[in-house]
């Protein structure tokens, strides 16, 4: 089993459509990417942790490949916005590519490459090396199946 961490604005949705990809097998929303150890949503939001909401996404690497969930990462947001998705303003929103290793950094830098000459904007997706993933509360978890919210994206029916 390998394991994927993006972030791509609010992590209710960024999870939701990730839990739809065959060969995905379990995910999990937290935070990630700052400086402060064993954070809280609240603490988050108020902007002093440096964190983004992430998902971190075990899966099967014979079912999908990490270059197929970086492609369905870019196509399920907007990562020409800076700390922003939809109606989420904030740096926990911003779009970040969390590489575990080598391989998986070249790939991202691949994607990122590949879907800034397909959309010929700015893309301001941060690649950055994973660091310590701190799970969100339980109520986060799966939130858009007990709540039927997806924030931004949209799911396929």
């Amino acid at each position: 089993m390998e394991v994927a961490i993006f972030a791509a604005g609010c992590f209710w949705g960024v999870q939701a459509v990730f839990d739809q990809v065959k060969g995905v097998i379990n995910t999990t929303v937290g935070y990630t990417g700052g400086h402060v150890k064993n954070s809280s949503y609240k603490d988050v939001c108020n902007k002093n942790t440096g964190h983004a909401e992430a998902v971190r996404i075990e899966f099967d690497e014979k079912k999908v490949s990490y270059e197929k969930l970086v492609g369905i990462f870019f196509m399920n947001h907007d990562p020409t916005t800076m700390n922003r998705q939809g109606p989420d303003v904030g740096e926990q929103y911003r779009s970040v590519i969390f590489y575990v290793n080598d391989k998986q950094k070249k790939i991202a830098e691949k994607g990122l490459n590949e879907y800034k000459k397909k959309l010929k904007k700015k893309i301001v997706t941060e690649i950055t090396k994973a660091g310590e993933f701190y799970l969100a509360e339980d109520y986060h978890q799966k939130y858009y199946k007990t709540h039927n919210i997806t924030c931004h994206v949209k799911l396929a029916t």
